[in-house]
């Protein structure tokens, strides 16, 4: 079959495309290349500052539209899949339901109904946007958010996106949650692909000073809670620099990214999160510890009832501070889970796994 793959968050589209070539399909990528992360993409469609930014990525989407037409699966990223008001989306939207043979969608990153969920705090007991019923630290800092997300022009978008598509994938527990009520059988899990053949098993060096690892999007800093983790792990530092050290890097391109984190012993990932991501799984896969988010809920999700290899952080400070401390004095313990990390991540999210939901479920919506 013929893949085209419409945006990218965190290399997600690229490792679909990448293991579906393998089996000998066909595969496309239009994307910006996520942000600065500059992901791998065979046309690029990035946008520039400004008005006359905008103008040029305008020409630049109508210029490719030849291009995304006669495919058997067109994939978006987001209801979102371009850059664009939502009445100018649309337009692009109806092009190619009009011009291929299936449109699909993957719930990845916010949309309005995943914020809605996340802000009535009946599903889960905290987000980005909530923390029980109070206001994340995101939601303080930025009031108007959860507000420009629930506009009648959003949520009209949202809706007829959701009700345009053949069928949906979603790539995180939370994602699933918000979107099941909405697209029912027409929506399927199926986790986050990471390319096994291109990440190698590192397992954590555990030198003389155990390697902390953050790495920081800035424009996500308070949406993911990486300020607060390492907060935590820099007071560790001060009280214990002869045990460990910590590594900062922020915005880097995901190649770069990745052969930084070579050298982590733990990797701090996210707190408001149910789900280990796309970084906490691709640093799993090379062996490291992953503080980040994995709750009871998540793992009877997927029924996995014996490996827990990610350590579960909650949005308590103090509980932040006493885990990775406890990691950083327990070598056998991070020897553990670093076995378990790449054992978990080759059973459930290896790409080989994770293609074959994703064409089970596609064949399923085109019978």
């Amino acid at each position: 079959m013929k893949f085209l793959f419409v945006g990218d968050y965190s290399n997600f589209h690229v490792s679909l495309a990448t293991e579906l070539k393998r089996l000998g399909h066909e595969a496309t990528i239009v994307s910006s290349g996520s942000r600065c992360m500059d992901t791998q993409r065979d046309i690029n469609v990035a946008r520039e500052l400004g008005f006359l930014g905008g103008m040029k990525y305008i020409y630049r989407l109508f210029s490719v539209m030849p291009k995304m037409r006669g495919y058997d699966v067109v994939q978006l990223i987001n209801p979102n899949f371009f850059e664009l008001r939502p009445g100018k989306i649309r337009y692009f939207f109806n092009e190619l339901c009009r011009q291929n043979r299936s449109v699909f969608l993957s719930l990845a990153g916010s949309d309005p109904y995943y914020v809605r969920m996340c802000c009535r705090s009946e599903e889960l007991r905290y987000s980005e946007y909530r923390l029980g019923k109070e206001p994340a630290p995101f939601a303080q800092q930025n009031p108007t958010n959860e507000l420009e997300w629930q506009t009648v022009e959003m949520l009209n978008h949202c809706e007829d996106i959701y009700n345009g598509v053949d069928g949906a994938v979603s790539c995180l527990y939370e994602y699933d949650v918000a979107g099941r009520y909405y697209l029912k059988d027409k929506l399927s899990y199926i986790g986050i692909p990471i390319d096994l053949e291109s990440v190698g098993y590192m397992p954590a060096p555990l030198g003389e000073k155990i390697n902390i690892f953050v790495g920081i999007k800035s424009e996500y800093k308070a949406f993911k809670g990486t300020d607060r983790l390492l907060a935590a792990a820099q007071r560790i530092e001060a009280e214990m620099p002869d045990r460990c050290r910590v590594e900062v890097v922020e915005n880097l391109p995901y190649k770069e990214y990745m052969r930084r984190l070579e050298d982590a012993d733990i990797v701090l990932d996210q707190l408001y999160s149910y789900t280990p991501a796309t970084n906490a799984l691709g640093a799993m896969a090379m062996g490291k510890v992953v503080v980040s988010g994995a709750e009871p809920e998540f793992y009877d999700f997927i029924g996995e009832h014996e490996l827990r290899p990610v350590v579960n952080v909650t949005p308590d400070d103090e509980a932040i501070y006493q885990t990775i401390k406890e990691l950083v004095l327990d070598r056998e313990r991070l020897k553990m889970l670093s076995a378990q990390g790449r054992e978990f991540v080759e059973k459930h999210n290896s790409s080989k796994v994770v293609v074959q939901r994703y064409l089970k479920h596609v064949e399923q919506m085109l019978k």
